[in-house]
Formats: C-alpha cells, sequence, structure tokens
C-alpha cells in the first residue's frame, strides 16, 4: 500500500469512527395495473434488535391517551378504525402500520432537522407524542386528505422515552392511501408544519424533503436505456453491457443517494398486474437498500448486535388489506390480513410472527 492509499484508508478510518449508529430507513411506493397501491419500506435505525417483527393491534372505538412530557395527560380520542402496527421495544408502536381502512402511515429518522413544539402544559389537551401522532392518523383517517386536515387539531412534542436513552426521536412521517396518492409530513422549526406531495411515494432521511427534490435535478440524465455504440475516429466503441444509462447512480447508503436511488429504481420499474406482483418487485428494489452490519462503522466499532442493519422490510397492499414483511433473521415472507381480523372486540392485542432468529432454509435435495 503506498502513502496516497495509507492516507485514505486513515481518513477514512477516522471519519467512519467517528460516525453515530446509521438511520437509514427507505420508503417507496408502487401501483400495479388493476388499481393496487402499494407502500413498502425499510427499516434500520435501532440501538439494537427492536423486535420488530412483533404486532400490535387496535380495534375499532378504542380509546386512547396521549403521552406528554408528563405523563398521560395529553389528548384523548377514540379511535373510528382499527389498526396494526409494527412495534419498537416492546412499545404499543413502531415504524410502519396500516389501518382497515387502506391507510398506511410510516415514522422515518429525521435527525438535526426534526423539531417540534415546546411543551406547553397550557396546550396538553391537543397534545401527541410522535409515536402517538402515528397512533392518532391510522385510528382517525382513511385518506391523506383527511389527514392533511386534521393535522392542524393537534400539537406534536417530543416526549423523552428510557428504551431510547432518554434521546430525542425525530422523525418525519410518510402517509399514503388506497387511491396511490401520499404525503410527507415534516416538523421543523419549533412546531412548524410542513407537508408535501410524496413524488412517486419515495422517502429517506435528512435533510428535508424540499432539499430532495431539488438534489434530483443533479440527475436529469439517469435512464434505464443502454447508451448506443459511439463511432469516433473511425473506431467504434460500444458499452461492455446493460446499465450504462444509469451510470452515475449512487450507491452508497447516505439519505441523499438512497433518496436518488430510490426514485431512479421506483420510475423505471417494469409494469405490474396485481398487488401481489407489486409487494414482491418492492421487495426486490428494497434489496438494494439492505445495509449489511459492518458497513456503517470501522472496523474496531462494529456492532456485536444488528444496531444500524437492515432489521426488518414491509410491503403494504392497501387496496386489499395485506401487510408483508421479512426480517434480517428469517428472510421467509409472513403476511397478516387485516380483512379477517377482528376489529370489534375490544383490548389491544400483540401478534408473534412465530418465527425464530435463524433463516427459513427449504431442503430440496433429492
Amino acid at each position: 500500500m503506498g502513502p496516497s492509499s495509507r492516507l485514505c484508508a486513515i481518513c477514512c478510518s477516522l471519519v467512519l469512527g467517528l460516525m453515530p449508529p446509521a438511520s437509514a430507513c427507505t420508503g417507496i411506493s408502487l401501483n400495479a395495473e388493476n388499481g393496487a397501491s402499494i407502500a413498502a419500506r425499510t427499516v434500520e435505525w435501532a440501538l439494537s434488535d427492536a423486535s420488530h417483527d412483533t404486532l400490535v393491534s387496535f380495534p375499532r372505538k378504542h380509546d386512547f391517551i396521549a403521552q406528554t412530557p408528563e405523563g398521560l395527560n395529553g389528548l384523548s380520542w377514540t379511535g373510528k378504525y382499527g389498526f396494526i402496527s409494527l412495534t419498537a421495544y416492546g412499545e404499543p408502536y413502531g415504524p410502519d402500520g396500516l389501518n382497515e381502512a387502506g391507510l398506511y402511515v410510516g415514522m422515518y429518522y429525521f435527525p438535526g432537522f426534526a423539531d417540534f413544539a415546546p411543551w406547553d402544559r397550557a396546550q396538553a389537551a391537543r397534545t401527541v407524542s410522535v409515536g402517538d401522532l402515528m397512533r392518532y392518523m391510522l385510528s382517525s383517517f382513511s385518506t391523506v386528505e383527511e389527514v392533511r386536515a386534521g393535522l392542524d387539531d393537534v400539537r406534536v412534542v417530543n416526549v423523552e422515552d428510557a428504551r431510547f436513552g432518554g434521546a430525542a426521536l425525530p422523525f418525519h412521517w410518510k402517509v399514503q392511501d388506497e387511491t396511490g396518492a401520499s404525503l410527507v409530513i415534516e416538523i421543523t422549526d419549533g412546531g412548524e408544519v410542513e407537508v408535501y406531495d410524496g413524488f412517486l411515494g419515495v422517502i429517506t432521511n435528512s435533510p428535508g424533503y424540499d432539499w430532495h427534490l431539488t438534489n434530483l435535478r443533479n440527475y436529469l440524465g439517469l435512464s434505464p436505456v443502454a447508451e448506443l455504440p459511439v463511432e469516433i475516429g473511425g473506431e467504434v466503441f460500444s458499452p461492455f453491457g446493460a446499465g450504462t444509462g444509469l451510470r452515475g447512480l449512487p450507491g452508497d447508503f447516505t439519505p441523499p443517494s438512497r433518496f436518488v436511488r430510490a426514485v431512479a429504481l421506483t420510475a423505471s420499474a417494469r409494469p405490474l398486474q396485481t398487488g401481489e406482483e407489486a409487494v414482491f418487485e418492492a421487495f426486490r428494489i428494497l434489496d438494494s437498500f439492505n445495509i449489511p452490519v459492518g458497513t456503517t462503522g470501522a472496523p474496531d466499532r462494529i456492532s456485536a448486535d444488528i444496531e444500524s442493519a437492515t432489521q426488518i422490510t414491509t410491503a403494504a397492499d392497501l387496496d386489499n388489506r395485506l401487510f408483508y414483511f421479512h426480517t434480517m433473521s428469517d428472510r421467509q415472507v409472513r403476511v397478516v390480513d387485516l380483512k379477517k381480523m377482528d376489529f370489534d372486540t375490544p383490548g389491544m392485542r400483540m401478534i408473534t410472527s412465530g418465527a425464530g432468529r435463524s433463516q427459513t432454509v427449504r431442503d430440496i435435495t433429492p
């Protein structure tokens, strides 16, 4: 290794050693020709194994009380719809959820930019925590337009959670309904709410959504169409193979690069006939965003757990009310059919996936 190579390696090690755990969630949407709308995403951010493969269900007409920094004295409401949600660390909410009306809500890490309203006891009756906002939307609304209108009724504050070391929970949200319409909700500058129409249903992390849309202008030349041979000085130069139209597509795991890559792969997706086809195409696309353990830290800081890696990948078929997922520990796809669920019986229920912590392998030896 030459001096310049050694210097590069030293610099990379120093930079990686200072990096915090990755916070790299990627969301996409696909629409099938039969009208089915799919919302899919990866989940990475976690302090350890967050047990995302345990779900929770809430029935119709469930009574909720939102949490504030002073306890359970926030917004009180009675849900209209039953819904399911992934969980995290045993909490009754998590990064993804789907209700019986076909509304999807996902939380995505948004560090350095999320800035919620300051706690004001005088406004406790309309105050919700980050996790409560997700449950409020899933239990109360069926369309993105209803969500857009209902945001004025709540005030989101940060509530410290011992499971996260008392750290802030800086998230933004993607919401999608069965028509395929989607929006992104960002709360910044001490509680200012910004709502954006979701571009192709794509979302990653920081910086703000408007920045990501502007950044796409740097990649206008990307195309799935291969470049043609070029003749120069009587010599013909042909491409080595497919993919030359996407040369320059960023491949790293930073939020800006993943946003561009997600837009390119979503925009170039093949025609899909059914919701099931779209679900499994979404899984294939999201394979391009899987983060293995060890790729986001210096060699002497590699986590022994699955911190920073892609812990779970989900795909929700909003029309057919189906919620699919597979995990890092078991790639077998599992599904929950909301049409078959009992949302009338009172009480919260936990849904365990029944899978172990090892890959499901089918032996086909003849």
